[in-house]
Order: C-alpha cells, then sequence, then structure tokens
C-alpha cells in the first residue's frame, strides 16, 4: 500500500460514501480540502478528507484543520489501511505546520474506539447533530446516531 496525497477530484465519490451518507455534505468539505489516500497500484483503497479550519482563537487558519471523512473500502476493511492512513496524515499535517487536529464522530461505535487509539480527546457533545443534519437515520449496530462527539488531537 502506498500512501500519499492527491488533488480532490481523484477521490472517489462511492469511498467517501462509506463513511458520510451525504452528497451534498461531502460535496461541502471536498472543494477546498487536503486528501491524503492509500492506493494499491493505482486503485484508491482509502481516503482521509481533511479541510483547514478558522479559529476564535487562532487567526492562522493552517495551523488548525478538522478531517471530514475517513473511508476505506468495505473488502479492505479491518486490515490496518485506516489506522496506517490516518497515521500518515497526522504525521504529514504536522509537516505542514498544523497545530490542532478536530472531528465529529458518532457518540458510540468502532470510530470512537479508533479514534481514540490514536490519541484523540472529546471536547464537546453535539446534541441531535444527526438528526438535525441527515434526512435519513444514521443506524450501526441496531441503534440510530444521534449526538455527535467532537474530538480533538493537539500536535
Amino acid at each position: 500500500m502506498h500512501y500519499h496525497q492527491v488533488p480532490s477530484d481523484q477521490v472517489p465519490l462511492s469511498l467517501l460514501l462509506e463513511a458520510d451518507p451525504s452528497e451534498i455534505s461531502i460535496q461541502g468539505y471536498l472543494s477546498n480540502a487536503w486528501c491524503f489516500v492509500a492506493t494499491e497500484n493505482t486503485d484508491i483503497r482509502a481516503a482521509c478528507i481533511v479541510s483547514p479550519k478558522k479559529s476564535k482563537q487562532r487567526q492562522d487558519m493552517s495551523t488548525l484543520v478538522e478531517i471530514f471523512n475517513v473511508s476505506v473500502q468495505p473488502e479492505y476493511q479491518q486490515q490496518g489501511i485506516g489506522s496506517k492512513l490516518l497515521a500518515f496524515s497526522i504525521n504529514a499535517l504536522k509537516e505542514k505546520g498544523v497545530k490542532r487536529i478536530e472531528l465529529g464522530t458518532g457518540a458510540f461505535g468502532y470510530q470512537l474506539t479508533y479514534y481514540h487509539r490514536l490519541g484523540f480527546r472529546i471536547d464537546k457533545v453535539v446534541k441531535d447533530h444527526f438528526i438535525t443534519h441527515y434526512p435519513d437515520p444514521i443506524i450501526e449496530n441496531g441503534i440510530q446516531h444521534k449526538d455527535m462527539l467532537r474530538l480533538y488531537l493537539d500536535l
């Protein structure tokens, strides 16, 4: 597997839909994003989509970013590719001078454990996020996602 950065138009929408069921949401964050991918030969097997973000405390947008999507093709999941890609992405972001990474995820499920293993910590809870921002319920293990946890990692 080869890990590198590509332009956003090279990342297949079908792959990004594995992690985010909303095409409108994806189009909203993909346009000015940094896209890190795992490729085998020329095929993209996984993607990590990151966008610079401006905070009230930091006026320099390049020091704060948000991860919007980490997705792995279903047949390549549970093989460590996503973890290696996220570790690669975090290292690449450090090299770009990023000081803080933020992201939002469901309040339960494998994603939460995945991010905790890489050092992310909970910052806050956004009540009813998945109910108000997605037209269809997002169900995992028979439970509907309602609240979003905001996580961060200081570099």
